[in-house]
């Protein structure tokens, strides 16, 4: 599926009703060779929004090795993961960065236009963590959840707890989820879409339309 944009706006202004409103949509990808390109083409256009906070799930440490290798070129996105032999003290470092980073992204939205923020260049860039299910922020022990704008399940879960515990963990109330589906995952798609109680729309060809 190709990805564009007509031009990299300024984060948007969204009025009261739009909070509390998660999004959900879903990219098909033809063969599952194409779907590294894929992601990358869609980073390509939201990972130019400044500050923008992104997470990308993946089931397994392979996946998210791989996603990492692919995107650790991109200029604009500032890339961290969360893996299961990473260190503690490296594991809260990494959530207490992409918190500061949804509080610069909440900063942009609510600034006035025309009003010039004065901050360096890796907080101008969007800020990405990769993180496999294992590695979750763990709620149940004192971890806060982190509020991305956006989530990509680069590989869908096949059930809908583990969809359902991505978005309580990752999500923020006003956040998009983006799903990768390749091929027979359609199917898959769709029973979580029924078991959730969810709408999953087609994404739009211009992404724009929807960050």
């Amino acid at each position: 599926m190709a990805i564009e944009a007509s031009e990299a706006p300024s984060p948007p202004s969204h009025p009261a009703s739009h909070f509390n409103l998660q999004r959900h949509f879903y990219v098909a990808v033809d063969r599952l060779q194409f779907k590294m390109a894929t992601l990358v083409d869609l980073l390509g256009v939201a990972g130019r929004r400044s500050s923008l906070p992104m997470v990308v799930c993946c089931s397994s440490r392979d996946e998210l090795d791989a996603v990492c290798s692919a995107v650790s070129n991109l200029p604009y996105i500032f890339l961290t993961s969360l893996y299961s032999d990473l260190a503690e003290a490296d594991r809260a470092l990494v959530l207490d960065k992409f918190r500061q980073a949804t509080m610069n992204w909440n900063q942009n939205i609510s600034a006035q236009p025309g009003e010039d923020s004065e901050v360096g260049k890796d907080k101008q860039k969007s800020h990405m963590v990769v993180v496999t299910d294992a590695c979750l922020p763990f709620l149940a022990c004192g971890e806060s959840a982190i509020s991305a704008r956006v989530l990509i399940n680069y590989e869908l879960p096949t059930k809908k707890e583990i969809y359902m515990r991505r978005m309580a963990t990752c999500l923020a109330a006003d956040g998009i989820v983006i799903n990768m589906v390749v091929g027979g995952e359609v199917v898959t798609l769709k029973s979580v879409e029924e078991s959730s109680s969810l709408v999953i729309a087609e994404m739009p060809i211009n992404i724009s339309e929807i960050l």
